[in-house]
């Protein structure tokens, strides 16, 4: 017979082995890398990610690719047009104006402000029939020109200082979840002149057929502005190659806003420059004038001698030239 020591040790070593063999049976897979199960599992994860991450890669490859391809079809788009095209003729400059003239009209007009200046001229300034014609046929066609440009820049102006709200109300649209032609809807309607009018034209050629990026690519047509030129980019990239219209918007807003901000700078630093260079044009002219009320018969000699033309007509020219000069100073590309 053992004795009590010893079977207590036995029972010990028992118990010992068996709690052992029980957690290495238990742990064993974890400790041997996991069981065949579990890596064949894993496998088929590991393979799953990858395929949804080729096929994620290999659609914005696709894309990437579309987006390229429609940036070159523009590109080449406006190319052609750029070759092709010409100055804007009278009835796209009055349609730019905002002017409801026809030709007709225009050319009325023309007539009644030769007519008007023919009669100041013979009756105010004391000049020749022959003259008097001739200064009513120069004023005749240069005031109406000037007024249509004068009206045309203004509007080009005014639409472009409106433009970056009315991509805003696109943008909080779209990320609310209303379709793009309803947003247009909403700033046709409620947006100030004359880009309410503008975005009327796009909804109702979009109503009658015209597929939406189409529309939208006709309005530079109307409104020849870099930041419309961006806009119809934007909407033609996003229907022919998806993605997200809001975040592509929000970008184009900002882009529109930094250029407003440059536009002031530039007017702020220019400002200086511009007042200098209209005292130094005026100078002259209010010079001639002073003379004139003081010494009359000594700035005459000027318009009364064919002497005094040609140095009349240098001086002119001259000043022309630096009037020009400082003109292209001043004025910045941006």
């Amino acid at each position: 017979m053992f004795s009590p020591f010893v079977v207590q040790m036995a029972v010990a070593a028992l118990a010992v082995f068996s709690v052992g063999g029980v957690l290495i049976s238990l742990l064993y897979p974890r400790l041997a890398g996991g069981s065949k199960t579990e890596k064949r599992l894993e496998a088929i994860a590991d393979s799953k990610r990858k395929a949804a991450a080729d096929r994620i890669s290999a659609e914005e490859g696709r894309r990437r690719r579309s987006v390229e391809d429609t940036l070159k079809e523009l590109e080449e788009a406006q190319k052609a047009k750029a070759r092709s095209s010409t100055k804007p003729t009278l009835t796209v400059r009055m349609r730019q104006a905002g002017l409801g003239w026809s030709k007709n009209i225009y050319y009325l007009m023309c007539l009644v402000v030769a007519a008007f200046a023919y009669v100041v001229a013979i009756l105010g300034l004391g000049l020749g029939p022959v003259p008097g014609a001739g200064f009513g046929f120069a004023v005749g066609l240069l005031v109406p020109h000037a007024f249509v440009n004068m009206k045309r820049k203004r509007r080009l102006k005014k639409f472009g200082e409106e433009f970056p709200n009315a991509v805003d109300v696109v943008v909080r649209g779209v990320k609310a979840g209303l379709p793009l032609i309803d947003c247009l809807k909403v700033i046709a309607s409620e947006a100030q002149e004359p880009v309410a009018s503008e975005f009327q034209e796009i909804v109702e050629d979009q109503t009658l057929g015209m597929p939406l990026a189409e529309a939208v690519e006709r309005l530079p047509e109307r409104i020849p502005l870099s930041e419309t030129n961006f806009f119809a980019i934007v909407i033609a990239i996003q229907a022919r190659s998806g993605g997200s219209l809001s975040e592509a918007l929000s970008n184009l807003s900002k882009v529109l806003r930094d250029r407003k901000k440059m536009t002031g700078k530039i007017r702020a630093m220019s400002a200086e420059a511009k007042s200098s260079a209209g005292i130094i044009g005026a100078l002259p002219i209010i010079v001639a004038i002073l003379v004139y009320f003081t010494s009359p018969d000594y700035i005459l000699l000027l318009f009364q001698t064919t002497t005094g033309n040609i140095v009349l007509a240098g001086c002119g020219i001259w000043m022309f030239m630096g009037i020009m000069v400082m003109r292209k100073m001043i004025n910045f590309d941006y």
